[in-house]
């Protein structure tokens, strides 16, 4: 079942509220000047948000590139979703964050996507979550001694948890899809985008 909020076009991603994909996907609506017109839905699972993408019961979808899921939401483009919009976003900045009553943790909890933003190997143990969010209820819950969080996990749980190294955002590539088509076996980009100002810039142009 997914959450949504306001009305007009609906725009697809994985959930839970205060994950990632939400925070980046609310400044793409606000980008595009989108806001006031679209809600976001958000989803339990990459797999049920394509799937409202394709049943018309959302428009459009948004994920991150890096994410385990993005391979297989690639490939729906043989059932009728298609890559439509590219755009560049940092993230919620991320933190190694321990529990306050373990200060010598020996396991860490972390994200598949973000395992090499840290070098983990200090720790005997690293078990892998499905969301960032995860992390941090497996940090409340006693799964894990410490865990790759989002970085604000220890102030808003500042009994049970303590930050010990921050971890700045990388600048990630983010997909949306739609129902229709854009590429048609061409090439769909801007010559007046920042990296073609780069670009002219490396060449003594600009």
């Amino acid at each position: 079942m997914a959450e949504s909020q306001g009305s007009g076009l609906r725009f697809a991603t994985l959930g839970p509220a205060g994950s990632n994909h939400a925070f980046v996907s609310e400044r793409y609506l606000m980008f595009q000047g989108l806001r006031e017109g679209a809600h976001i839905q958000l989803h339990r699972t990459f797999e049920d948000a394509v799937e409202s993408v394709l049943q018309h019961d959302a428009d459009f979808l948004i994920q991150c590139a890096v994410h385990p899921s993005t391979p297989r939401t690639v490939s729906a483009f043989h059932r009728g979703l298609y890559v439509i919009d590219t755009f560049v976003s940092s993230s919620r900045p991320l933190a190694v964050v321990r529990r306050r009553d373990r200060p010598s943790p020996r396991t860490i909890g972390a994200m598949a996507a973000t395992v090499d933003y840290v070098d983990l190997s200090r720790w005997g143990s690293l078990a892998i979550t499905e969301t960032v969010t995860a992390v941090t209820d497996g940090l409340l819950e006693g799964s894990f001694d410490a865990g790759l969080a989002f970085a604000d996990a220890a102030a808003e749980h500042p009994e049970a948890l303590v930050m010990e190294q921050a971890v700045p955002s990388p600048d990630d590539a983010w997909i949306v899809y739609g129902r229709t088509r854009v590429a048609a076996d061409g090439l769909v980009g801007s010559d007046r985008g920042p990296a073609s100002a780069l670009y002219r810039k490396a060449g003594g142009h600009g």
